[in-house]
């Protein structure tokens, strides 16, 4: 892919610190964008916001079931006991994104509170021109959304308006789509309603996994934002609405709602 470089962007991604799909996207971002030095730093913030590790951990149990939530636990512990594996005899990129972020060579920052008056100074010293979100677990706030020259943006993976909220994917699949949405928008104080910069749509095959799904659609979630910044820095955006009258909102699946998925004959894992 070739990128327009008649100007650097100073840009700072908000994430979580998630070992499985965020990283995916992060992988096949810096292994294709041709200006790194652009990244002022990836923030990362604690895995799905406030939630403790107890409450974390029910909502997977009960998402994934016994079995699925046991082979994501074995992972997840394998990938922890790993990422301490000196770094002279780690693989490249390591096992976690802090690890990716450090072979090459992007500073980490860990922080959650995003809106906290000492998060927006540090961000402001920084002079950055754009934040971009990835998964990130917390909703931005005015005066955060302000700060950048041109202002945050969002990768949501589904065509909105519809399908705003938490696991778009799932719900795609839930509702017998044939393609499925990734979106690159601006945010605003509302949850998925900015303008829309960028859209693009997948096929869901037949038969895929949600995992399947979640994985493919995150690499080619990395080359659509890439447009994205590279439309924001020579100034070729054309937004689109985002009408709220049209959108449709999802939280996190309940354990019914895992049922009646699976029930339907798809696949989590």
């Amino acid at each position: 892919m070739v990128n327009n470089m008649k100007t650097n962007l100073r840009i700072l991604f908000i994430t979580q610190d998630d070992p499985f799909y965020v990283r995916l996207f992060f992988e096949e971002f810096f292994k294709i964008y041709r200006a790194l030095h652009d990244i002022s730093a990836v923030v990362i913030a604690h895995a799905m916001g406030k939630k403790s590790y107890a409450k974390l951990g029910r909502q997977m149990y009960d998402f994934y079931g016994p079995v699925s939530f046991t082979r994501m636990g074995t992972r997840y512990a394998l990938r922890k006991v790993l990422a301490h594996l000196p770094s002279a005899i780690r693989k490249n990129g390591g096992f976690n994104l802090a690890q990716l972020c450090s072979h090459y060579g992007i500073p980490v920052i860990y922080e959650s509170r995003i809106n906290s008056s000492d998060f927006l100074k540090t961000v402001k010293g920084m002079n950055i021109d754009l934040i971009i979100s990835v998964a990130a677990p917390v909703i931005f706030k005015k005066d955060i959304i302000q700060l950048p020259k041109y202002g945050c943006i969002n990768i949501h993976h589904a065509k909105l308006p519809k399908y705003r909220g938490m696991m778009p994917n799932f719900w795609q699949m839930y509702h017998d789509e044939k393609r499925a949405g990734i979106t690159i928008h601006e945010i605003n104080p509302k949850i998925d309603e900015g303008r829309i910069i960028i859209q693009e749509e997948v096929d869901i095959y037949p038969d895929e996994t949600l995992d399947s799904l979640i994985k493919r659609t995150k690499k080619i979630g990395a080359h659509l934002m890439i447009k994205a910044i590279d439309m924001i820095r020579s100034g070729t955006v054309s937004y689109k609405e985002n009408p709220a009258a049209e959108g449709t909102y999802f939280s996190f699946p309940t354990r019914e709602d895992v049922k009646e998925f699976k029930k339907s004959g798809k696949r989590i894992m």
